[in-house]
């Protein structure tokens, strides 16, 4: 924003990548518009949208209302998602979950064994590098 001068056109491809809310898009190219710069949206129903002109200020509007819209709609999918899959106990995503020592030892002793820790590490879902530095954090077993 700050590079932009008098007669420029910001130009980006689509209007979800210019703000949130249709009040964070309508305030950026007002934004810009006092600095006397335009916007130039492409992909925008089919056609360059420019609002410099009236016409182009107009259907960026409506555009950015129903951008806002689609965005609502998707979050509501999503939250309607995840509470149906909670409820039915599946799984959500997200990070897994973390190997014990039990199966890092057992790792260690296929790569002990003559198995390649490459194949070993996929096996566990799990980078080669991250599998030899588990081996390394592994405390040391005591002897009876």
């Amino acid at each position: 924003m700050a590079a932009l001068e008098e007669g420029d056109t910001l130009v980006i491809t689509t209007l979800d990548r210019l703000g949130r809310s249709t009040q964070n898009m309508l305030a950026f190219a007002e934004a810009l518009r006092g600095r006397g710069a335009g916007l130039r949206v492409l992909n925008l129903g089919g056609g360059d949208v420019d609002t410099a002109t009236p016409m182009g200020s107009m259907v960026f509007t409506v555009m950015a209302a129903l951008a806002q819209m689609e965005l609502e709609i998707k979050r509501e999918r999503i939250t309607d998602s995840v509470a149906k899959r909670r409820a039915a106990g599946k799984d959500l995503g997200g990070r897994r979950q973390t190997f014990t020592d039990s199966q890092i030892r057992n790792a260690l002793r296929l790569i002990e064994g003559g198995e390649p820790a490459t194949q070993v590490a996929r096996d566990l879902g799990m980078s080669r590098a991250t599998l030899y530095r588990r081996i390394r954090e592994l405390p040391q077993a005591t002897t009876i």
